[in-house]
């Protein structure tokens, strides 16, 4: 198996805007493209704001009341984004990987899942649903599983752009203002809401690590 270079990381401190760093991410996507940049991994935490994907409906937006909502290009329908959410966006060459577009989907949701494991919470896919879910101990609901990590890419020249989005300790109410990705059955949660108390900072060194084993191909 060939081993591919790591990406650079790249932090960008604080809040970033959400638009700026949509304007930093396609810059940097042009670089990669035409062979001037090496691959990297943004690592972000945004002001809240609801971002829907090609698939969003205005259907799917409840009371969003002063939180703002912005269209992207990314796959995928309304999430939300806010302090205490780590947001990675890997900008990978795919063409000097493999070209599969499900199987960049099905890492990504690895990496979440080997990340989440460093802290002792057991993460799972739902088929037919991007993201990663963990279940719940719940009476009234003995299937709940509650998503604790959304996900939404978009693939140009085989670049890839967007990414990840981990609930560490957001507002969880802010996501009664939309359907979180269409999904209905199901509540969104956090490491907080399920007891692990972490920073970003712990999160990031766990996420480096986890990325470096599944992303070897």
């Amino acid at each position: 198996m060939e081993i591919y270079s790591i990406p650079i990381w790249q932090e960008y401190p604080g809040l970033t805007d959400y638009v700026d760093a949509l304007e930093v991410m396609h810059k940097l996507h042009t670089e990669i493209a035409e062979g001037l940049s090496d691959e990297i991994v943004c690592m972000l935490e945004h002001p809240a704001v609801y971002t829907g994907g090609t698939s969003a409906t205005e259907k799917d937006l409840i009371n969003t009341g002063n939180i703002p909502t912005l269209s992207t290009n990314r796959g995928g329908q309304w999430t939300y984004h806010g302090p205490g959410q780590r947001v990675y966006w890997p900008l990978l060459d795919l063409s000097k990987r493999e070209k599969d577009v499900r199987k960049y989907v099905y890492h990504l949701e690895s990496w979440i899942i080997e990340t989440l494991k460093c802290f002792s919470i057991k993460g799972e896919r739902r088929d037919g649903l991007p993201g990663v879910w963990v279940r719940r101990i719940d009476i009234n609901q003995p299937n709940r599983v509650d998503k604790i990590a959304a996900l939404g890419v978009r693939i140009s020249k085989w670049v890839t752009m967007h990414g990840i989005a981990i609930n560490i300790d957001p507002e969880l109410s802010a996501f009664d203002g939309i359907i979180p990705c269409g999904v209905k059955d199901s509540c969104v949660t956090s490491f907080a809401d399920l007891g692990h108390i972490v920073s970003i900072s712990e999160i990031d060194v766990a996420a480096k690590k986890c990325f470096e084993d599944i992303f070897k191909y």
